[in-house]
C-alpha cells in the first residue's frame, strides 16, 4: 500500500482539543461549605459567649453551628448505627448535644468544627486528586491523521485500530503507541519514562501516546488501542491505587469503635440501673451526662491533632506541604524509601560538564544552536554565556531531527551533532568545516545536598534508598554512584515503578516514594506516603501525592520525616495525659459524685494542657532539630 510522503502539505486545520479538566474550586464542595459555615457561626458566638452576652445573642449561632457542621457526622455516624457498627462520628454528635444539654455549648461547637474541618479536607483532597486523573487525558490527542491508499483522514484517536498507519508532524502529540515506520524526529517522553532529554526516534523505535513529537515527521504503525496505552495504563493505575489504598485514620481513630461503645454502654448503664433501682431521674439524668462530658473525646482528639497539625505548619514555613494530619502521621512510620531521578534526584536539565577540544568552538556552537529550542542547545548557549563567549550571529540554519542542527558562523560551516562512542552522559560533538574541532559532555546534574539527604534517610529508615528511573542504565548508575546509592533499578515504565512499590508493600514495609512527573503518579498512588517535588512536578504527581517539597529541597525530606517522628512521640504523650485524666474524672464520677462544674473545669484543663504540649512542634527549633537528625 503506498503512502503520501512525509513533506505532505499541512492537512486542514483539527478542531482544537477540548480545555484540560478544571480543577475543583474550594466552595464546590457541599462538605467544604457546610463546615466553613459551621465554623463561622461558632466564630462568632465564641466572643459573646465569653464576653457574657445574653443567651439570645450567641445561642443561635451555636445552634447554626451545630446543625451546619453535626448534620452529616449524624447521619452517618446513624447509617454506620443501622449497619450494627458505631463509630466517633456519632459519639462527637451525642457528646456535642450532651455538652449542650448540661449549658456546655462551647465544648459542643468545638467538638463540631473539628469535626467538619477534618471532614471537608479530606473531601477537597479526593476530588481534587480525581480531577487530576481525568486530566492527565488531555495529554492524548483527541484527534489524529490516518494514512490511507488515496490519501490521509482526520479521525478521533479513539476510532485508531491496531495496524493503523498515522503522520504526526512536528510539535503535534502522538495520538498512540506504536512503532516508527519512517521519519525522524526527536520525541520528548519524559511524561512516560522521566527521561531528561528528548529521545531520537526512527524507524523501528517505539513511541507512546501522549509524547510530544518535535521538528520531524513521523509516520507511525499503530500498535495498541486507545484503552491499552501506556498513559490509559497510567490512568487506571492511579485510579485503582487510590481505590484500594486502605483506609488511612490517625491513631485514636483506630480505637473508635471499641471505645464509643464502651462510652454509650456506660452512660446507658449510669441511666438504667439507678433509675432501676428506684434513683431520681433529674440527679441520675445530670450524673449520666457529666460521665457523658467527662468521658467525651475532645481531649483525645485535641492529643492528636495539635502536635500533627503544629508539625503541618512547621514543615510549611520550611517548603513542605503535607496535605493532612493523617499524611504526617504516616510519614513518620515509613521504613523504606524509593527515589525517582529526573527531577527528583537530578535537576531534570542538562547542563555542560565537560569540553574537550577547542575552547573558542563553543562560541560558534552556541551561535549554531541559538535559534534552536532543543534542551541540548539551551544548554550549549547557557555554556558558552556562562564563560563570557560572545555568541556571534549566525546564518543558513537548519536542523536534521534526530541529528544535529548546521549553520555558517563567521563563515565558517558548523556542525553541532549528538557524538558517537561511549560517554559518561550526552555528548555531542562540534564540527567545523567538517572536521571535529571539540566535544562537549552534558550531564543531568545532581541536585544539592543530594548525597547527604540519601545518606540521611537511610539513618531513618535503617535501609539505603532505592532509585526507580525510566531513564538508561548508563545515566542511572552514574546519577547512582554520585549520590551514594546501590540499589538501582532503570529503564522502567509507571506500571514497573508502581510493581516495585506494591511488592515491598506487601511484604510488610511501609514505602516513602518521592518523585515528580505523571510517570511516578502510579507509585505515588501505590506507596504508604507519597512526596512530590513542587518546583517542576506534573499537576497529576503534585495532587496524587501526600505532601510536596515546594522548593525541591532533597535535605527537606528526612527532616520532614524526623518531624513526623516526633510529632508522633508528642501524640502518645497526649494521649497518655488525656487518658490519665479522663479516667480519673470518670472514676470520680462512678465511684462518688464529682460536681459538673468540677468534672468541666477537669475536662477543659485537661483538653488546654494536651493542645499546649501539642504547640511546641510551631517552633523553628524543632524543623532545626528534625534537619539535624
Amino acid at each position: 500500500m503506498a503512502f503520501p510522503a512525509l513533506d505532505t502539505p499541512a492537512a486542514p486545520a483539527r478542531p482544537a482539543p477540548p480545555p484540560a479538566g478544571r480543577k475543583a474550586r474550594v466552595t464546590e464542595l457541599p462538605e467544604v461549605r457546610w463546615a466553613a459555615l459551621a465554623a463561622l457561626a461558632f466564630l462568632c458566638a465564641l466572643p459573646l459567649d465569653l464576653a457574657g452576652a445574653p443567651a439570645w445573642a450567641w445561642a443561635p449561632l451555636y445552634a447554626l453551628c451545630y446543625a451546619a457542621g453535626g448534620w452529616e457526622p449524624g447521619l452517618a455516624g446513624l447509617r454506620a448505627l443501622r449497619a450494627r457498627t458505631l463509630d466517633v462520628d456519632l459519639l462527637m454528635v451525642v457528646a456535642a448535644i450532651g455538652a449542650a444539654a448540661l449549658g456546655q455549648f462551647l465544648d459542643g461547637g468545638l467538638l463540631i468544627v473539628v469535626f467538619a474541618v477534618s471532614g471537608a479536607l479530606e473531601a477537597l483532597a479526593a476530588r481534587r486528586t480525581a480531577d487530576s486523573v481525568r486530566g492527565l487525558l488531555d495529554l492524548a490527542p483527541t484527534t489524529a491523521v490516518r494514512l490511507t491508499a488515496t490519501g490521509e483522514e482526520t479521525i478521533e484517536a479513539t476510532a485508531l485500530e491496531v495496524g493503523d498507519t498515522v503522520l504526526v508532524r512536528p510539535g503535534e502529540r502522538l495520538p498512540a503507541d506504536g512503532t516508527v515506520l519512517a521519519g525522524a524526529g526527536d520525541v520528548d517522553q519524559a511524561t512516560i519514562t522521566g527521561e531528561p532529554l528528548p529521545a531520537a526516534k526512527g524507524p523501528g523505535d517505539e513511541v507512546y501516546a501522549g509524547t510530544l513529537n518535535g521538528a520531524g515527521a513521523l509516520r507511525i504503525r499503530v500498535d495498541k488501542e486507545a484503552g491499552a496505552t501506556v498513559l490509559a495504563r497510567i490512568v487506571a493505575l492511579v485510579e485503582e491505587a487510590s481505590a484500594t489504598k486502605a483506609p488511612t485514620q490517625l491513631f485514636v481513630e483506630r480505637i473508635e469503635q471499641r471505645y464509643s461503645v464502651g462510652v454509650v454502654g456506660a452512660t446507658l448503664l449510669l441511666l438504667a440501673v439507678p433509675l432501676a433501682l428506684g434513683a431520681a431521674l433529674t440527679e441520675t439524668l445530670l450524673r449520666a451526662m457529666t460521665f457523658m462530658i467527662v468521658a467525651s473525646p475532645c481531649a483525645v482528639v485535641l492529643a492528636t491533632m495539635p502536635p500533627l497539625l503544629s508539625a503541618i505548619a512547621t514543615a510549611g514555613r520550611h517548603g513542605v506541604l503535607v496535605k493532612s494530619a493523617v499524611v504526617m502521621e504516616r510519614l513518620g512510620a515509613v521504613d523504606r524509601v524509593a527515589l525517582d531521578k529526573t527531577g527528583t534526584l537530578t535537576e531534570g536539565a542538562p547542563r555542560v560538564t565537560a569540553l574537550h577540544g577547542d575552547p573558542g568552538a563553543l562560541a560558534l556552537a552556541a551561535a549554531a544552536e541559538l535559534p534552536s529550542e532543543h534542551p541540548i542547545a539551551r544548554a550549549v548557549v547557557a555554556e558558552a554565556r556562562a564563560r563570557g563567549l560572545a555568541v556571534p550571529e549566525a546564518t543558513a540554519f537548519s536542523s536534521v531531527p534526530g541529528k544535529g542542527v548546521r549553520a555558517r558562523v563567521r563563515g565558517r560551516d558548523v556542525t553541532v551533532r549528538r557524538a558517537a562512542g561511549d560517554h559518561a552522559g550526552t555528548a555531542v560533538e562540534i564540527l567545523v568545516d567538517g572536521e571535529r574541532a571539540a566535544v562537549l559532555e552534558l550531564t543531568d546534574r545532581l541536585r544539592d545536598g543530594a548525597p547527604e539527604a540519601v545518606a540521611a534517610l537511610t539513618r531513618l529508615t535503617g535501609a539505603a534508598p532505592t532509585l526507580l528511573t525510566g531513564d538508561n542504565a548508563g545515566a542511572a548508575a552514574r546519577v547512582a554512584r554520585d549520590a551514594g546509592l546501590a540499589d538501582v533499578r532503570s529503564g522502567l515504565l509507571p506500571q514497573d515503578k508502581a510493581a516495585a512499590v506494591r511488592e515491598w508493600e506487601a511484604a510488610g514495609a511501609r514505602v516513602l516514594m518521592v518523585g515528580d512527573g505523571v510517570n511516578d503518579a502510579p507509585a505515588l498512588a501505590a506507596a504508604h506516603s507519597g512526596v512530590a517535588m513542587g518546583r517542576a512536578g506534573s499537576d497529576l504527581a503534585l495532587e496524587t501525592a501526600d505532601a510536596v517539597v515546594v522548593r525541591d529541597e532533597l535535605a527537606a525530606l528526612p527532616a520532614v520525616v524526623a518531624l513526623s517522628r516526633r510529632a508522633r512521640r508528642l501524640v502518645v504523650q497526649n494521649l497518655v495525659i488525656a487518658a490519665v485524666c479522663i479516667g480519673v474524672l470518670v472514676v470520680w464520677d462512678l465511684a462518688g459524685r464529682l460536681p459538673l462544674p468540677l468534672g468541666v473545669v477537669g475536662h477543659e484543663g485537661s483538653t488546654v494542657l494536651v493542645g499546649l504540649n501539642g504547640l511546641r512542634l510551631l517552633r523553628d527549633a524543632a524543623w532545626r532539630k528534625a534537619a539535624a537528625s
